[in-house]
């Protein structure tokens, strides 16, 4: 039996040794779920939150609380970069004196977004929105804007662990199998035990919505579509009865049925986009994937998302992009 959503600050016990903590977040989804497993005399966490004072609030409630039971943190995993999953990463590090476990490509991508905070990276990712067709009022906001990532992230450390796809991992005496998967982050750590059969899925395999996937400034011949379609795959090797944990929303049962809903998600969405397109630029083609319009603080994802997909059909031979007299990629189908 799943129990109720734990109150910010304090956590709900899922098996003995597995207990589930939430972390409230300024922006949607509105929350982090994050997981403590028993860990000898301690606990392992996997992510962190965003670095903001109210996260930090909530951490040390929750160390001084019934969450922890007393005992201490002496662990950390970081299953991928994202601000709400890496956002305390190194205030925790320093306060607790650990060195988090996070595979190198997502450690890598979280270093080089920290410290690329120069006009340029702006510069070009206001670009890569004008050539997307989006208005001159996004690029000029996206200037004003500035660097979003350091704005969410702490301080981060110099020293890290490097974990890798098909690794075990001891936790508290129990193997724990590394499944990395792809599109929405480049190499996202997910944990899977065989004799619990419990899957740690990050941000993979979500019980409702399908995670972000965006094709973005610094990659722009990506196909993270296609690499998140793929990775998915491998997660039907996993029993149909495993307790599924994602970084967002409930636990829950039935992970068959969840890849199979997000295959036909997005096969659905390519469909709509392959009949929308003649000469469209991606932000022509946002009430296509989005039904209600977009705000400037939410066009960027909107038209990530719609790169992402575009992208996959021209990978697969269906559509084709030139670039107009202005610079903004024109799609029809190939």
């Amino acid at each position: 039996m799943i129990p109720d959503i734990p109150a910010p600050g304090h956590a709900a016990t899922l098996r003995p040794g597995l207990r589930w903590l939430r972390f409230l977040l300024p922006f949607p989804p509105s929350h982090v779920n994050v997981w403590l497993l028993e860990d000898g005399p301690g606990w392992l966490a996997i992510d962190c939150s965003i670095a903001d004072e109210a996260s930090r609030n909530l951490w040390g409630q929750a160390l001084a609380g019934d969450a922890f039971a007393g005992r201490p943190l002496q662990r950390l995993l970081v299953t991928h970069f994202h601000p709400d999953h890496a956002g305390l990463m190194g205030w925790l590090a320093e306060n607790h004196e650990l060195v988090p476990l996070m595979t190198k490509i997502e450690w890598l991508q979280a270093r080089a977004l920290w410290f690329d905070t120069g006009a340029e990276m702006v510069g070009h990712q206001a670009r890569f929105a004008q050539a997307a067709g989006a208005p001159a009022e996004y690029a000029e906001f996206i200037r004003a804007r500035g660097p979003l990532y350091v704005k969410a992230v702490a301080s981060l450390p110099r020293v890290f662990e490097a974990i890798a796809d098909r690794q075990d991992i001891t936790i508290g005496g129990r193997p724990w199998r590394v499944m990395t998967g792809q599109g929405h982050a480049p190499d996202m750590a997910c944990l899977f035990n065989a004799e619990d059969r419990v899957l740690i899925a990050a941000d993979q395999i979500l019980p409702r919505i399908s995670p972000y996937i965006g094709l973005h400034a610094g990659e722009p011949a990506a196909d993270p579509l296609g690499a998140f379609l793929a990775s998915l795959q491998r997660f039907r090797a996993l029993p149909e009865d495993v307790l599924v944990l994602p970084s967002h929303g409930e636990p829950f049962y039935g992970l068959h049925a969840r890849l199979d809903w997000l295959t036909a998600h997005h096969a659905e969405r390519l469909s709509l986009l392959m009949d929308a397109m003649a000469d469209s630029s991606a932000h022509d083609l946002l009430p296509v994937l989005f039904r209600r319009p977009l705000d400037i603080r939410n066009l960027g994802f909107g038209l990530g998302e719609t790169l992402a997909h575009l992208r996959r059909l021209q990978v697969m031979g269906e559509a084709a992009a030139q670039p107009d007299a202005a610079g903004v990629l024109r799609w029809r189908r190939a």
